[in-house]
């Protein structure tokens, strides 16, 4: 059976990029069931823009309630069986959603599927690529050999992906009765909301294929809230995060070891981020958790460099 694809865009004050992300969709060599865009309470003409597609777009208006509610609000109002989500300032592969369908229509068992991405600014310009970035993707592509297809299975490859994932959010084809079941992406994370809802799905799957190729762009801003404030970005973070390990209690071994990697790595950004704030004190708390979760060298190396500066 053929899978039928609603692809989600939320989208808040993107009149600029919205255009661009809704065609890149329409051009896809296998065509989506529906296109939805949730306006999340924009103050430009993000709406305006869906309209000039006519029956081509479905729109939702709500009043800002953020990304992860709008993506969930786009879920619920799908139509399709399969769920795909692309921010309004990013856009897709011309193959994106057939390298999934197709799969997906050979092969039931997988529970869901994810790829690799392009890094671009915001000229255009390439930046990297995902996966060769990250070393979960590196472990993919090894497994690879070379294959567009390969499938994430055993405990070490769960364990790395959630500790660093190279599928961003764009690249992830997921049931939308999974998506339904699972809750969604959680409200009231500023960030790492992703994540949480990637992780929590991983938690709850078997087999994950991967497409070792671009599956899409994601855009790099230099203005974006992360460069703007990392301080307040990386707090954030490493509270999303704090939700995630109580929830990680009862999750198989390998997602919980993933989980309890990223929180380690998301303690020591915050800590680098106050310390280049001036913080030093703050950056020293920060990181201390660290050192009572894994005592040893490595994390007192971590403690000691917040100290030295």
């Amino acid at each position: 059976m053929s899978p039928r694809f609603s692809v989600v865009i939320p989208a808040f004050d993107a009149a600029a990029t919205l255009a661009r992300a809704i065609e890149s969709v329409r051009g896809q060599s296998w065509p989506v069931h529906e296109i939805i865009v949730v306006d999340d309470g924009s103050t430009d003409a993000t709406a305006a823009v869906a309209r000039r597609f006519g029956e081509a777009v479905r729109l939702i208006e709500q009043p800002n309630r953020g990304v992860a509610a709008a993506r969930n609000a786009g879920a619920a109002a799908a139509t399709g069986d399969w769920l795909a989500f692309l921010d309004a300032d990013d856009w897709y592969a011309p193959d994106r959603i057939e390298r999934h369908a197709a799969w997906i229509a050979e092969d039931a068992t997988l529970d869901c599927l994810t790829g690799d991405y392009e890094y671009r600014d915001t000229d255009g310009k390439l930046l990297g690529t995902s996966m060769a970035q990250h070393e979960s993707g590196r472990l993919m592509q090894a497994k690879a050999a070379g294959a567009m297809r390969v499938v994430m299975d055993a405990p070490a490859e769960i364990a790395a992906f959630v500790a660093d994932h190279f599928g961003d959010t764009h690249t992830l084809s997921v049931p939308r009765a999974r998506f339904i079941e699972l809750g969604g992406y959680p409200a009231g994370f500023k960030v790492c909301e992703d994540v949480h809802f990637l992780t929590r799905l991983v938690a709850n799957s078997r087999r994950i294929g991967v497409i070792c190729e671009s599956l899409g762009v994601y855009v790099i801003h230099g203005g974006s809230a992360t460069r703007r404030d990392p301080v307040a970005a990386q707090r954030e973070n490493v509270r999303t995060l704090s939700d995630l390990t109580r929830l990680a209690e009862r999750f198989p071994a390998p997602v919980r070891q993933g989980v309890a990697d990223r929180m380690y790595g998301a303690r020591y950004n915050l800590g680098c981020a106050l310390n280049k704030s001036g913080r030093r004190v703050a950056a020293v708390r920060a990181v201390l958790p660290m050192l009572a979760a894994r005592p040893g060298w490595r994390s007192l190396r971590a403690v000691l460099s917040m100290l030295t500066g």
